[in-house]
């Protein structure tokens, strides 16, 4: 009996081992991956980083040298933040609902189904879904169309943080202020979201960091433009699709922009990441 023991020990420890090597090897080829995409974006993006890539606009084909990314830069800020005003309260309202409202009924738990399916589902199925909502009915591409695609991307990506934020905030704080005779809507807007400003605002620039890369929704939404263009009814320059014609184009300045277009958008994930976790720290 006891020798049948220690074989079971020896063979757990064993498993335990294996086990611990095992994801020792998949996070070594997992950071492995991750240094060397770092190591491609430094080596061939830096070198084209200067003055002129955020104050010229993207050069016209055949054009050899010169030429930048501002009105990239300018469309995706553009894009983006129209995104994110249209996402932002939906997100937050729909975590109140679910928290504050309905929080364990058959509606509250059918929207979260829909909203991990959203959470979950690619995002060029959203792009064509906007472009059957928009693009066709206003007869062409728009930065506003690809805002809208941006936002429906951004939703769930709020509504899930937002939820769990809201849901820590003790049940004390409401029934305290409902005692006082203060309205619910007042307990939810002068209150509860008050106190959960820091954690609210941590999901919205977590969102904006992932939306901010995507390029197949632009695809079918917002297209590009070659020229400058703050139109958000026309189609509208943005980092990801002109990243992606330049890379794929023939022109060796244009793969140039495109390889220093990734730098910006890395950096400027980056930071929006430190800043979410720093504002989420000072919350906690």
């Amino acid at each position: 009996m006891m020798k049948r023991s220690t074989t079971r020990g020896a063979a757990r420890r064993l498993c335990d081992r294996a086990f611990v090597v095992f994801c020792l090897l998949a996070l070594v080829f997992g950071i492995g991956f991750l240094l060397a995409t770092l190591y491609s974006l430094v080596v061939r993006g830096l070198p084209g980083m200067s003055l002129a890539l955020v104050t010229e606009n993207t050069p016209p084909p055949g054009v050899e040298s010169g030429g930048g990314l501002l009105n990239a830069i300018v469309g995706s800020l553009i894009i983006t933040a129209l995104a994110m005003a249209i996402a932002t309260p939906i997100g937050v309202l729909i975590a109140t609902y679910l928290v504050e409202f309905k929080g364990r009924g058959r509606l509250a738990n059918f929207v979260r189904f829909m909203n991990d399916v959203l959470l979950s589902g690619p995002s060029i199925i959203v792009g064509l879904f906007v472009y059957a909502l928009l693009v066709r009915p206003m007869g062409g591409f728009s930065g506003l169309a690809g805002a809208v695609a941006l936002a429906v991307i951004a939703v769930p990506m709020i509504v899930r943080p937002a939820e769990g934020v809201l849901a820590l905030i003790p049940q004390q704080v409401r029934e305290a202020a409902v005692a006082l005779g203060v309205p619910r809507w007042k307990v939810t807007v002068l209150i509860l979201w008050r106190a959960a400003t820091g954690g609210l605002i941590t999901a919205v620039l977590l969102a904006t960091a992932r939306v901010a890369g995507e390029t197949a929704p632009l695809l079918f939404t917002a297209l590009n433009n070659q020229f400058f263009s703050a139109d958000i009814f026309a189609p509208m320059a943005n980092l990801p699709v002109v990243m992606f014609n330049f890379a794929l184009s023939p022109y060796e300045n244009w793969q140039n922009l495109a390889w220093s277009g990734a730098v910006l958008i890395t950096l400027s994930i980056l930071v929006l990441s430190i800043v979410a976790r720093l504002v989420f720290r000072e919350q906690r």
